[in-house]
């Protein structure tokens, strides 16, 4: 899984923008948050990262439904069960987050993830990989997951913002100056 290290420049922009995005528009000032959110933009832009997950058969398992039943299947407590929650909180604040629309248009499709909710998967997948650091006395990541689950709203929010941020950088006149 492709994780550039923070001074790569895609992940400066990413913690840039979402250091802005949190602060200025939401009031939120956690950095622990903030450099996790702008990893999980950095990692998720390939599309091998999103759809990591694989079932049986090998294949990638693209619906938050069958993400969902696989990590079920998984032992109870081991490392790839928690590596699954992770994933399914970080799948479902992605879509919620930066691209609603598709979860909206996804709604209106004949699949399994036309009748879930994002948000609680999400939530649910953050607190449990919350607790299964915790098991393993990673309180400072289980804390990290376990805000993540408690504020998953305002970080889908947050990560709104950090779109429209990019999306009005990619409009702006090269330079930055200002046309006029």
């Amino acid at each position: 899984m492709w994780n550039p290290p923070p001074e790569h420049p895609l992940r400066r922009l990413f913690a840039g923008l979402a250091e802005h995005a949190f602060f200025s528009h939401l009031g939120v000032a956690d950095p622990p948050l903030t450099d996790y959110l702008s990893s999980l933009l950095t990692r998720f832009i390939h599309n091998d990262a999103v759809f990591r997950l694989r079932g049986d058969g090998g294949q990638p398992l693209t619906e938050l439904t069958d993400m969902v039943v696989e990590a079920a299947r998984l032992p109870a407590g081991g490392r790839t069960q928690c590596d699954y929650y992770r994933h399914i909180g970080d799948f479902a604040l992605f879509w919620t987050g930066v691209y609603p629309e598709a979860v909206e248009r996804m709604r209106a499709r004949a699949c399994k993830d036309a009748f879930v909710n994002y948000t609680a998967q999400g939530k649910r997948g953050y607190m449990l990989t919350s607790r299964l650091e915790e098991e393993r006395h990673h309180d400072e990541e289980a804390g990290l997951f376990r805000r993540l689950s408690d504020q998953f709203e305002v970080c889908a929010l947050g990560l709104r913002k950090v779109r429209e941020e990019w999306e009005e950088m990619r409009s702006a006149p090269p330079g930055g100056g200002v046309i006029g």
